[in-house]
């Protein structure tokens, strides 16, 4: 069965990507009565507030008509940001060589919360190097990922 977030993703994305922008992942969270619906979108050149607000109005518009979420919502669209979240293996292959941050459905070693340097991207697995260490992960198993940003003054 598709997740909420496959659903919309689907539902979204051609919409999205024919105002000019790719669609890069959906995160929904519930806090109290209100769940949060966050659509993450870039385009080549970055992407303005504007963008957002843009495509806030007509993502709105096409979850009012086909009510795809049962409960009461906020929809935020964002740019990926410094952190940027990786929903993909393509998105995992994009930045090997950079520090990510990741959150396991179940946990490894007794962990849940890993942090490393992606090294590889092999099928359906990802590679980090931990403390010297390289450490295999499932895609499946990754339930969270994130550029760790690096900021230098």
């Amino acid at each position: 069965m598709a997740t909420l977030e496959q659903k919309l993703q689907d539902l979204l994305q051609p919409t999205v990507e024919d105002m000019g922008f790719e669609l890069l992942g959906i995160e929904c969270t519930r806090a109290g009565r209100y769940s949060t619906v966050r659509l993450y979108i870039d385009k080549e050149n970055g992407v303005t507030i504007d963008d957002c607000s843009d495509v806030s109005r007509e993502v709105g518009a096409i979850l009012d008509v086909e009510d795809p979420i049962s409960d009461k919502y906020n929809l935020e669209v964002s740019s990926p940001g410094l952190d940027r979240p990786l929903f993909t293996l393509a998105h995992y292959q994009r930045f090997v060589g950079e520090e990510v941050v990741i959150h396991l459905r179940i946990a490894m070693s007794g962990r849940r919360k890993w942090q490393g340097d992606l090294i590889k991207v092999d099928g359906d697995m990802i590679t980090l190097n931990v403390e010297g260490q390289e450490q295999v992960f499932a895609f499946s198993n990754i339930q969270k990922a994130n550029i760790v940003p690096k900021i230098s003054f």
